[in-house]
């Protein structure tokens, strides 16, 4: 099992233009420290979501419903007064942003109002959280679910070590599709060969076999095998991680 604490965009293998990042357990964790990490590298990075997600924090925002027609912000153009985010600190090369439809009422966005292929002609990367898991570590997908652009050339698939272990009918979202895809009782326990059962068949059923599968929050595993059993299981590559938020 590959292991990263370090360079996240290279142990993904991303390419430049979008990336789709599916799944649950850190997806909002990983758009930022993936966008931050691009950015210093001299990137032109904008973060969205093809759903519904909360802000980024600390990430200048395009602000309002209409198309995205400025140009990224850069280092040193102040968007909030006192902000401390990275950027702002003046550890930024390249730029980033985020844009997207802001609901008043929830406080979080929507997709942006220009297709993610317009922007994409704009920025080297753009990150899209595809996904929702109503914070919980692990799910299972519904029909309509996850929200992928056309075009997009990269999908990181997350999943969250921290469900491994625990009764389902509380780690997982949508308790009932996942022992459909498994074989088990709401009660039964989250175990790692029936979450990577349940993400064989969708990645089966979705045509996703080229998704890039990260465990997060390995550090929570009082039982460390579980990580090679969950890749044993998936019988595929696995990079494991425990990302900060």
């Amino acid at each position: 099992m590959e292991t990263t604490s370090g360079n996240l965009a290279s142990t993904l293998k991303l390419e430049p233009g979008i990336t789709a990042i599916i799944g649950s357990g850190g997806k909002s964790t990983l758009l930022k420290a993936l966008g931050l990490e691009l950015m210093r590298a001299g990137g032109r990075v904008l973060l969205c979501t093809t759903t519904h997600m909360f802000p980024v924090a600390g990430v200048p925002w395009d602000g309002s419903s209409r198309r995205l027609d400025a140009a990224p912000w850069k280092p040193g153009a102040s968007h909030v007064p006192g902000c401390t985010c990275e950027a702002c600190a003046g550890l930024a090369r390249g730029s980033i942003c985020q844009a997207g439809i802001l609901d008043p009422e929830t406080g979080k966005l929507s997709a942006p109002a220009e297709p993610l292929g317009e922007l994409e002609q704009r920025f080297n990367y753009v990150l899209a959280e595809a996904d929702g898991s109503k914070r919980l570590p692990l799910k299972a997908h519904a029909a309509w679910e996850p929200v992928i652009p056309s075009g997009t050339a990269n999908i990181v698939w997350i999943v969250g070590a921290s469900g491994l272990g625990k009764p389902i009918n509380e780690a997982v979202h949508r308790p009932a599709l996942f022992c459909e895809r498994c074989g088990c009782e709401p009660t039964d326990i989250a175990t790692p060969e029936r979450v990577a059962q349940v993400l064989n068949a969708e990645m089966q059923a979705l045509r996703l076999d080229a998704a890039r599968v990260m465990l997060n929050q390995v550090d929570t595993l009082s039982d460390p095998t579980m990580a090679d059993r969950f890749e044993a299981a998936l019988g595929r590559p696995v990079v494991a991680t425990t990302l900060q938020g």
